[in-house]
């Protein structure tokens, strides 16, 4: 699966997307860790161009599909794409 996300989101592009990525809305206090930037950046590209549906996500990129629409809206609303 690493090397499926690597194609998703390669090095450089993490390097890019981390230049503009606002920090996280929420702090991280009690209950489950937070999904990891990248693999929800992947998670997002993989719907982008498949076509897919959000709730069609498939569960190997670690979150679900409402987190990857939460974060997806958050850093829609914080211009990230535009930025990009």
């Amino acid at each position: 699966m690493e090397a499926f996300l690597d194609q998703l989101v390669p090095d450089e592009l993490w390097e890019l997307f981390e230049r503009v990525m606002p920090p996280p809305k929420r702090p991280q206090g009690g209950g489950r860790r937070r999904a990891g930037d990248r693999l929800i950046l992947a998670a997002i590209v993989f719907v982008a161009t498949t076509g897919c549906t959000w709730r069609q996500l498939p569960p190997g990129f670690g979150a679900s599909w409402q987190t990857v629409l939460r974060r997806f809206a958050d850093w829609s609303a914080a211009r990230v794409w535009a930025k990009l």
